[in-house]
């Protein structure tokens, strides 16, 4: 896929861009790594906005909101092309959820940074069964930096990086809190994904 450069680079007094992918399962901090990097932008006086999802209601309609109750105010968006048309001249672009969006949103996060912008985004990068959770992956390969962060497993008390759905459901996007989903360590990962 070929990203066309922004005007803007090739000069050293620009702004550099970069891509920063926060990731794991449900309940190891992700939105919380994405809200304290938001928050630390804007204490050193940067233009940042925040976007998520529009199907995340979980909590509010427009804040991110961790499951520890820690929010920021942001914009929901349907379609990953509306962050390019609502990010204007911010410094800073943080987005919750990444794991909702489709593909495009590959190529926006990457014309974001070309513009000289810092993108941060936060997502799941495995579904229910355990398998890549698309996009992810892909942000994960085009980011400077990537960040895993870890839950602890709810049944052995190990590190956790696999969310085990609670239901039957086979859909592979249900929206849910801690009645839907718990963290477990691979080996009580594998033990419970298939007695559900």
């Amino acid at each position: 896929m070929f990203i066309e450069p922004s005007p803007r680079l090739g000069t050293h007094s620009e702004k550099k861009g970069q891509i920063e992918v926060i990731c794991g399962s449900m309940f190891s901090g992700k939105t919380e790594e994405l809200i304290r990097r938001l928050t630390r932008a804007r204490l050193a006086k940067q233009v940042v906005e925040i976007f998520k999802p529009s199907i995340d209601t979980r909590y509010h309609d427009s804040f991110v909101v961790s499951h520890n109750d820690t929010s920021i105010r942001s914009t929901p968006v349907h379609f990953a092309e509306d962050i390019l048309l609502l990010s204007g001249t911010c410094d800073v672009v943080g987005i919750d959820e990444a794991q909702f969006f489709d593909e495009e949103i590959v190529r926006v996060v990457q014309v974001l940074a070309n513009q000289g912008k810092r993108v941060i985004l936060a997502g799941l990068d495995m579904d229910f069964e355990g398998k890549p959770f698309d996009p992810i992956p892909k942000l994960m390969a085009v980011a400077e930096y990537v960040t895993k962060v870890h839950a602890i497993c709810m049944k052995c008390g190990d590190l956790a990086a696999f969310s085990l759905r609670l239901t039957s459901s086979k859909e592979k996007v249900i929206l849910g809190e801690k009645e839907s989903y718990e963290a477990r360590c691979r080996k009580c990962f594998l033990e419970d994904h298939f007695q559900v």
